[in-house]
């Protein structure tokens, strides 16, 4: 995931730096789009975490607790 949003970010940048329009266009333009890939990356970092959360509380509740009689084989 990281690679594709790497490769998406770097061709972004590379076909908005070759396309003709102004300057100011194309700051303002590659300012959107940073945004837009920060953005997707913050809720892809949400998404993972509450996917691990749950995933620790699943176990959690499954999990029983120690006794103290277990043998530390």
């Amino acid at each position: 995931m990281k690679a594709f949003l790497f490769g998406l970010g770097l061709g972004v940048g590379l076909g908005v730096l070759f396309a003709p329009t102004s300057g100011e266009k194309t700051r303002n333009s590659l300012q959107e789009r940073a945004q837009d890939l920060a953005s997707s990356a913050r809720e892809t970092y949400k998404q993972g975490r509450d996917r691990v959360q749950r995933t620790v509380s699943s176990i959690r509740s499954e999990a029983t607790p120690p006794t103290g009689t277990e043998s530390g084989a």
